[in-house]
Parts: structure tokens; sequence; C-alpha cells
């Protein structure tokens, strides 16, 4: 089984939460399914859940180089230089980047509203970016935009591979395919 998830913000990406915060479970009733990956507490967006381990290992490994695509709402304005460095990688405290894909979105993506709202200070501007990965380090996407000088506002990972959450509603899941993550059968 391969469950595709669009995960609210401010969810934990496990099944229990010792301290009463939202998780799985408060989303889905399906037994022995598992996250293949995380997404941060104060992310959202799509997160794909098997219970295949062989296949949760392809999916979340990096060496398997499955993509993950995100829309990220930064704060300020990005010109070449910034989208250059995020797309030739980033020196982070744990070492380089692998190289991405970045490219600044216009117009604004349309998403479902986000509760609670981001702040929004009238002086300051903000712009969405499409960052796409191969890895997965821990929070990497904020510390990516952090070191160009554009911290992260909003960030929602809208696919895995090519299976997409951008026509979900948060808090829905549905079904899908390998075929549905690359395009054709992992194996």
């Amino acid at each position: 089984m391969l469950i595709l998830f669009n995960k609210p913000v401010n969810v934990l990406c496990q099944f229990s939460s010792p301290d009463g915060r939202a998780c799985l479970k408060d989303y889905l009733d399906i037994p022995a399914i598992y996250p293949a990956g995380r997404l941060d507490y104060d992310s959202e967006g799509a997160i794909i859940l098997t219970d295949d381990g062989r296949l949760q290992h392809q999916i979340s490994d990096p060496a398997f180089s499955l993509a993950k695509t995100y829309w990220v709402q930064v704060e300020g304005s990005p010109d070449s230089a910034a989208l250059n460095s995020l797309a030739r990688g980033v020196r982070l405290n744990d070492g380089w980047t692998k190289p991405a894909q970045a490219r600044q979105l216009t117009p604004t993506p349309t998403l479902w509203p986000r509760d609670p709202p981001i702040r929004a200070r009238a002086a300051i501007p903000t712009a969405w970016l499409e960052i796409t990965l191969t890895e997965g380090r821990n929070r990497q996407v904020r510390r990516m935009t952090a070191a160009v000088g554009l911290p992260t506002l909003r960030l929602v990972r809208v696919k895995v591979g090519a299976a997409s959450v951008a026509a979900m509603q948060p808090g829905t899941w549905r079904e899908i395919h390998t075929v549905d993550l690359v395009g054709t059968s992992l194996g």
C-alpha cells in the first residue's frame, strides 16, 4: 500500500505524540503504514506512507535520488545570484548541499490558506521559490534559503517524485502507485 498524504502545518510526522501535539494518527487510520521520510512540524505538504519496508527505504534514501519539490515563501526579493547559489549548492554547517533546481514562482502559486497565517510585514517584500532536491537533510530548505539571505516564511512540499498534493486539501490522503512517484515502477 502506498499513500500520499497532504500534511497540515503543525502536525508531527509520526503516529504518536508524547506531548499531545497533532500527529499522523489524527488523520490516518490505516494499520501498519509508516512515513517514508519526514517533513518538519512547521512545514506542510506531501508525505508518502507505505507498508512496504523496501519501498520505504527507496523513497527516503538519498542514494535513490527521488526528487522532492517545495514551494517556499521567503522574506525578501531573490536575485539571480541567490537563485544560482541555491542551484549550485549551498555551504551549510554540515557541508555543501547537492545541486538543486531553483526558480522564482511568478505568479504567486495558489495554495490553501495556512492556519495560523504567516506574519505579514508591509515594509518587507516576500517571494515564492520552487526548489527541487534529491537529498533530505534536517531542515535543509530552510537552512539553504537562510544561507542566501532569504529566510523561509512558509514551506510546502508539493511533490515527492511525480506525486503531487497541489489539488489536495491539507489533512486529506489518497492511495497511489509507484508509477505515480517516478513515472515507472520502482523495483
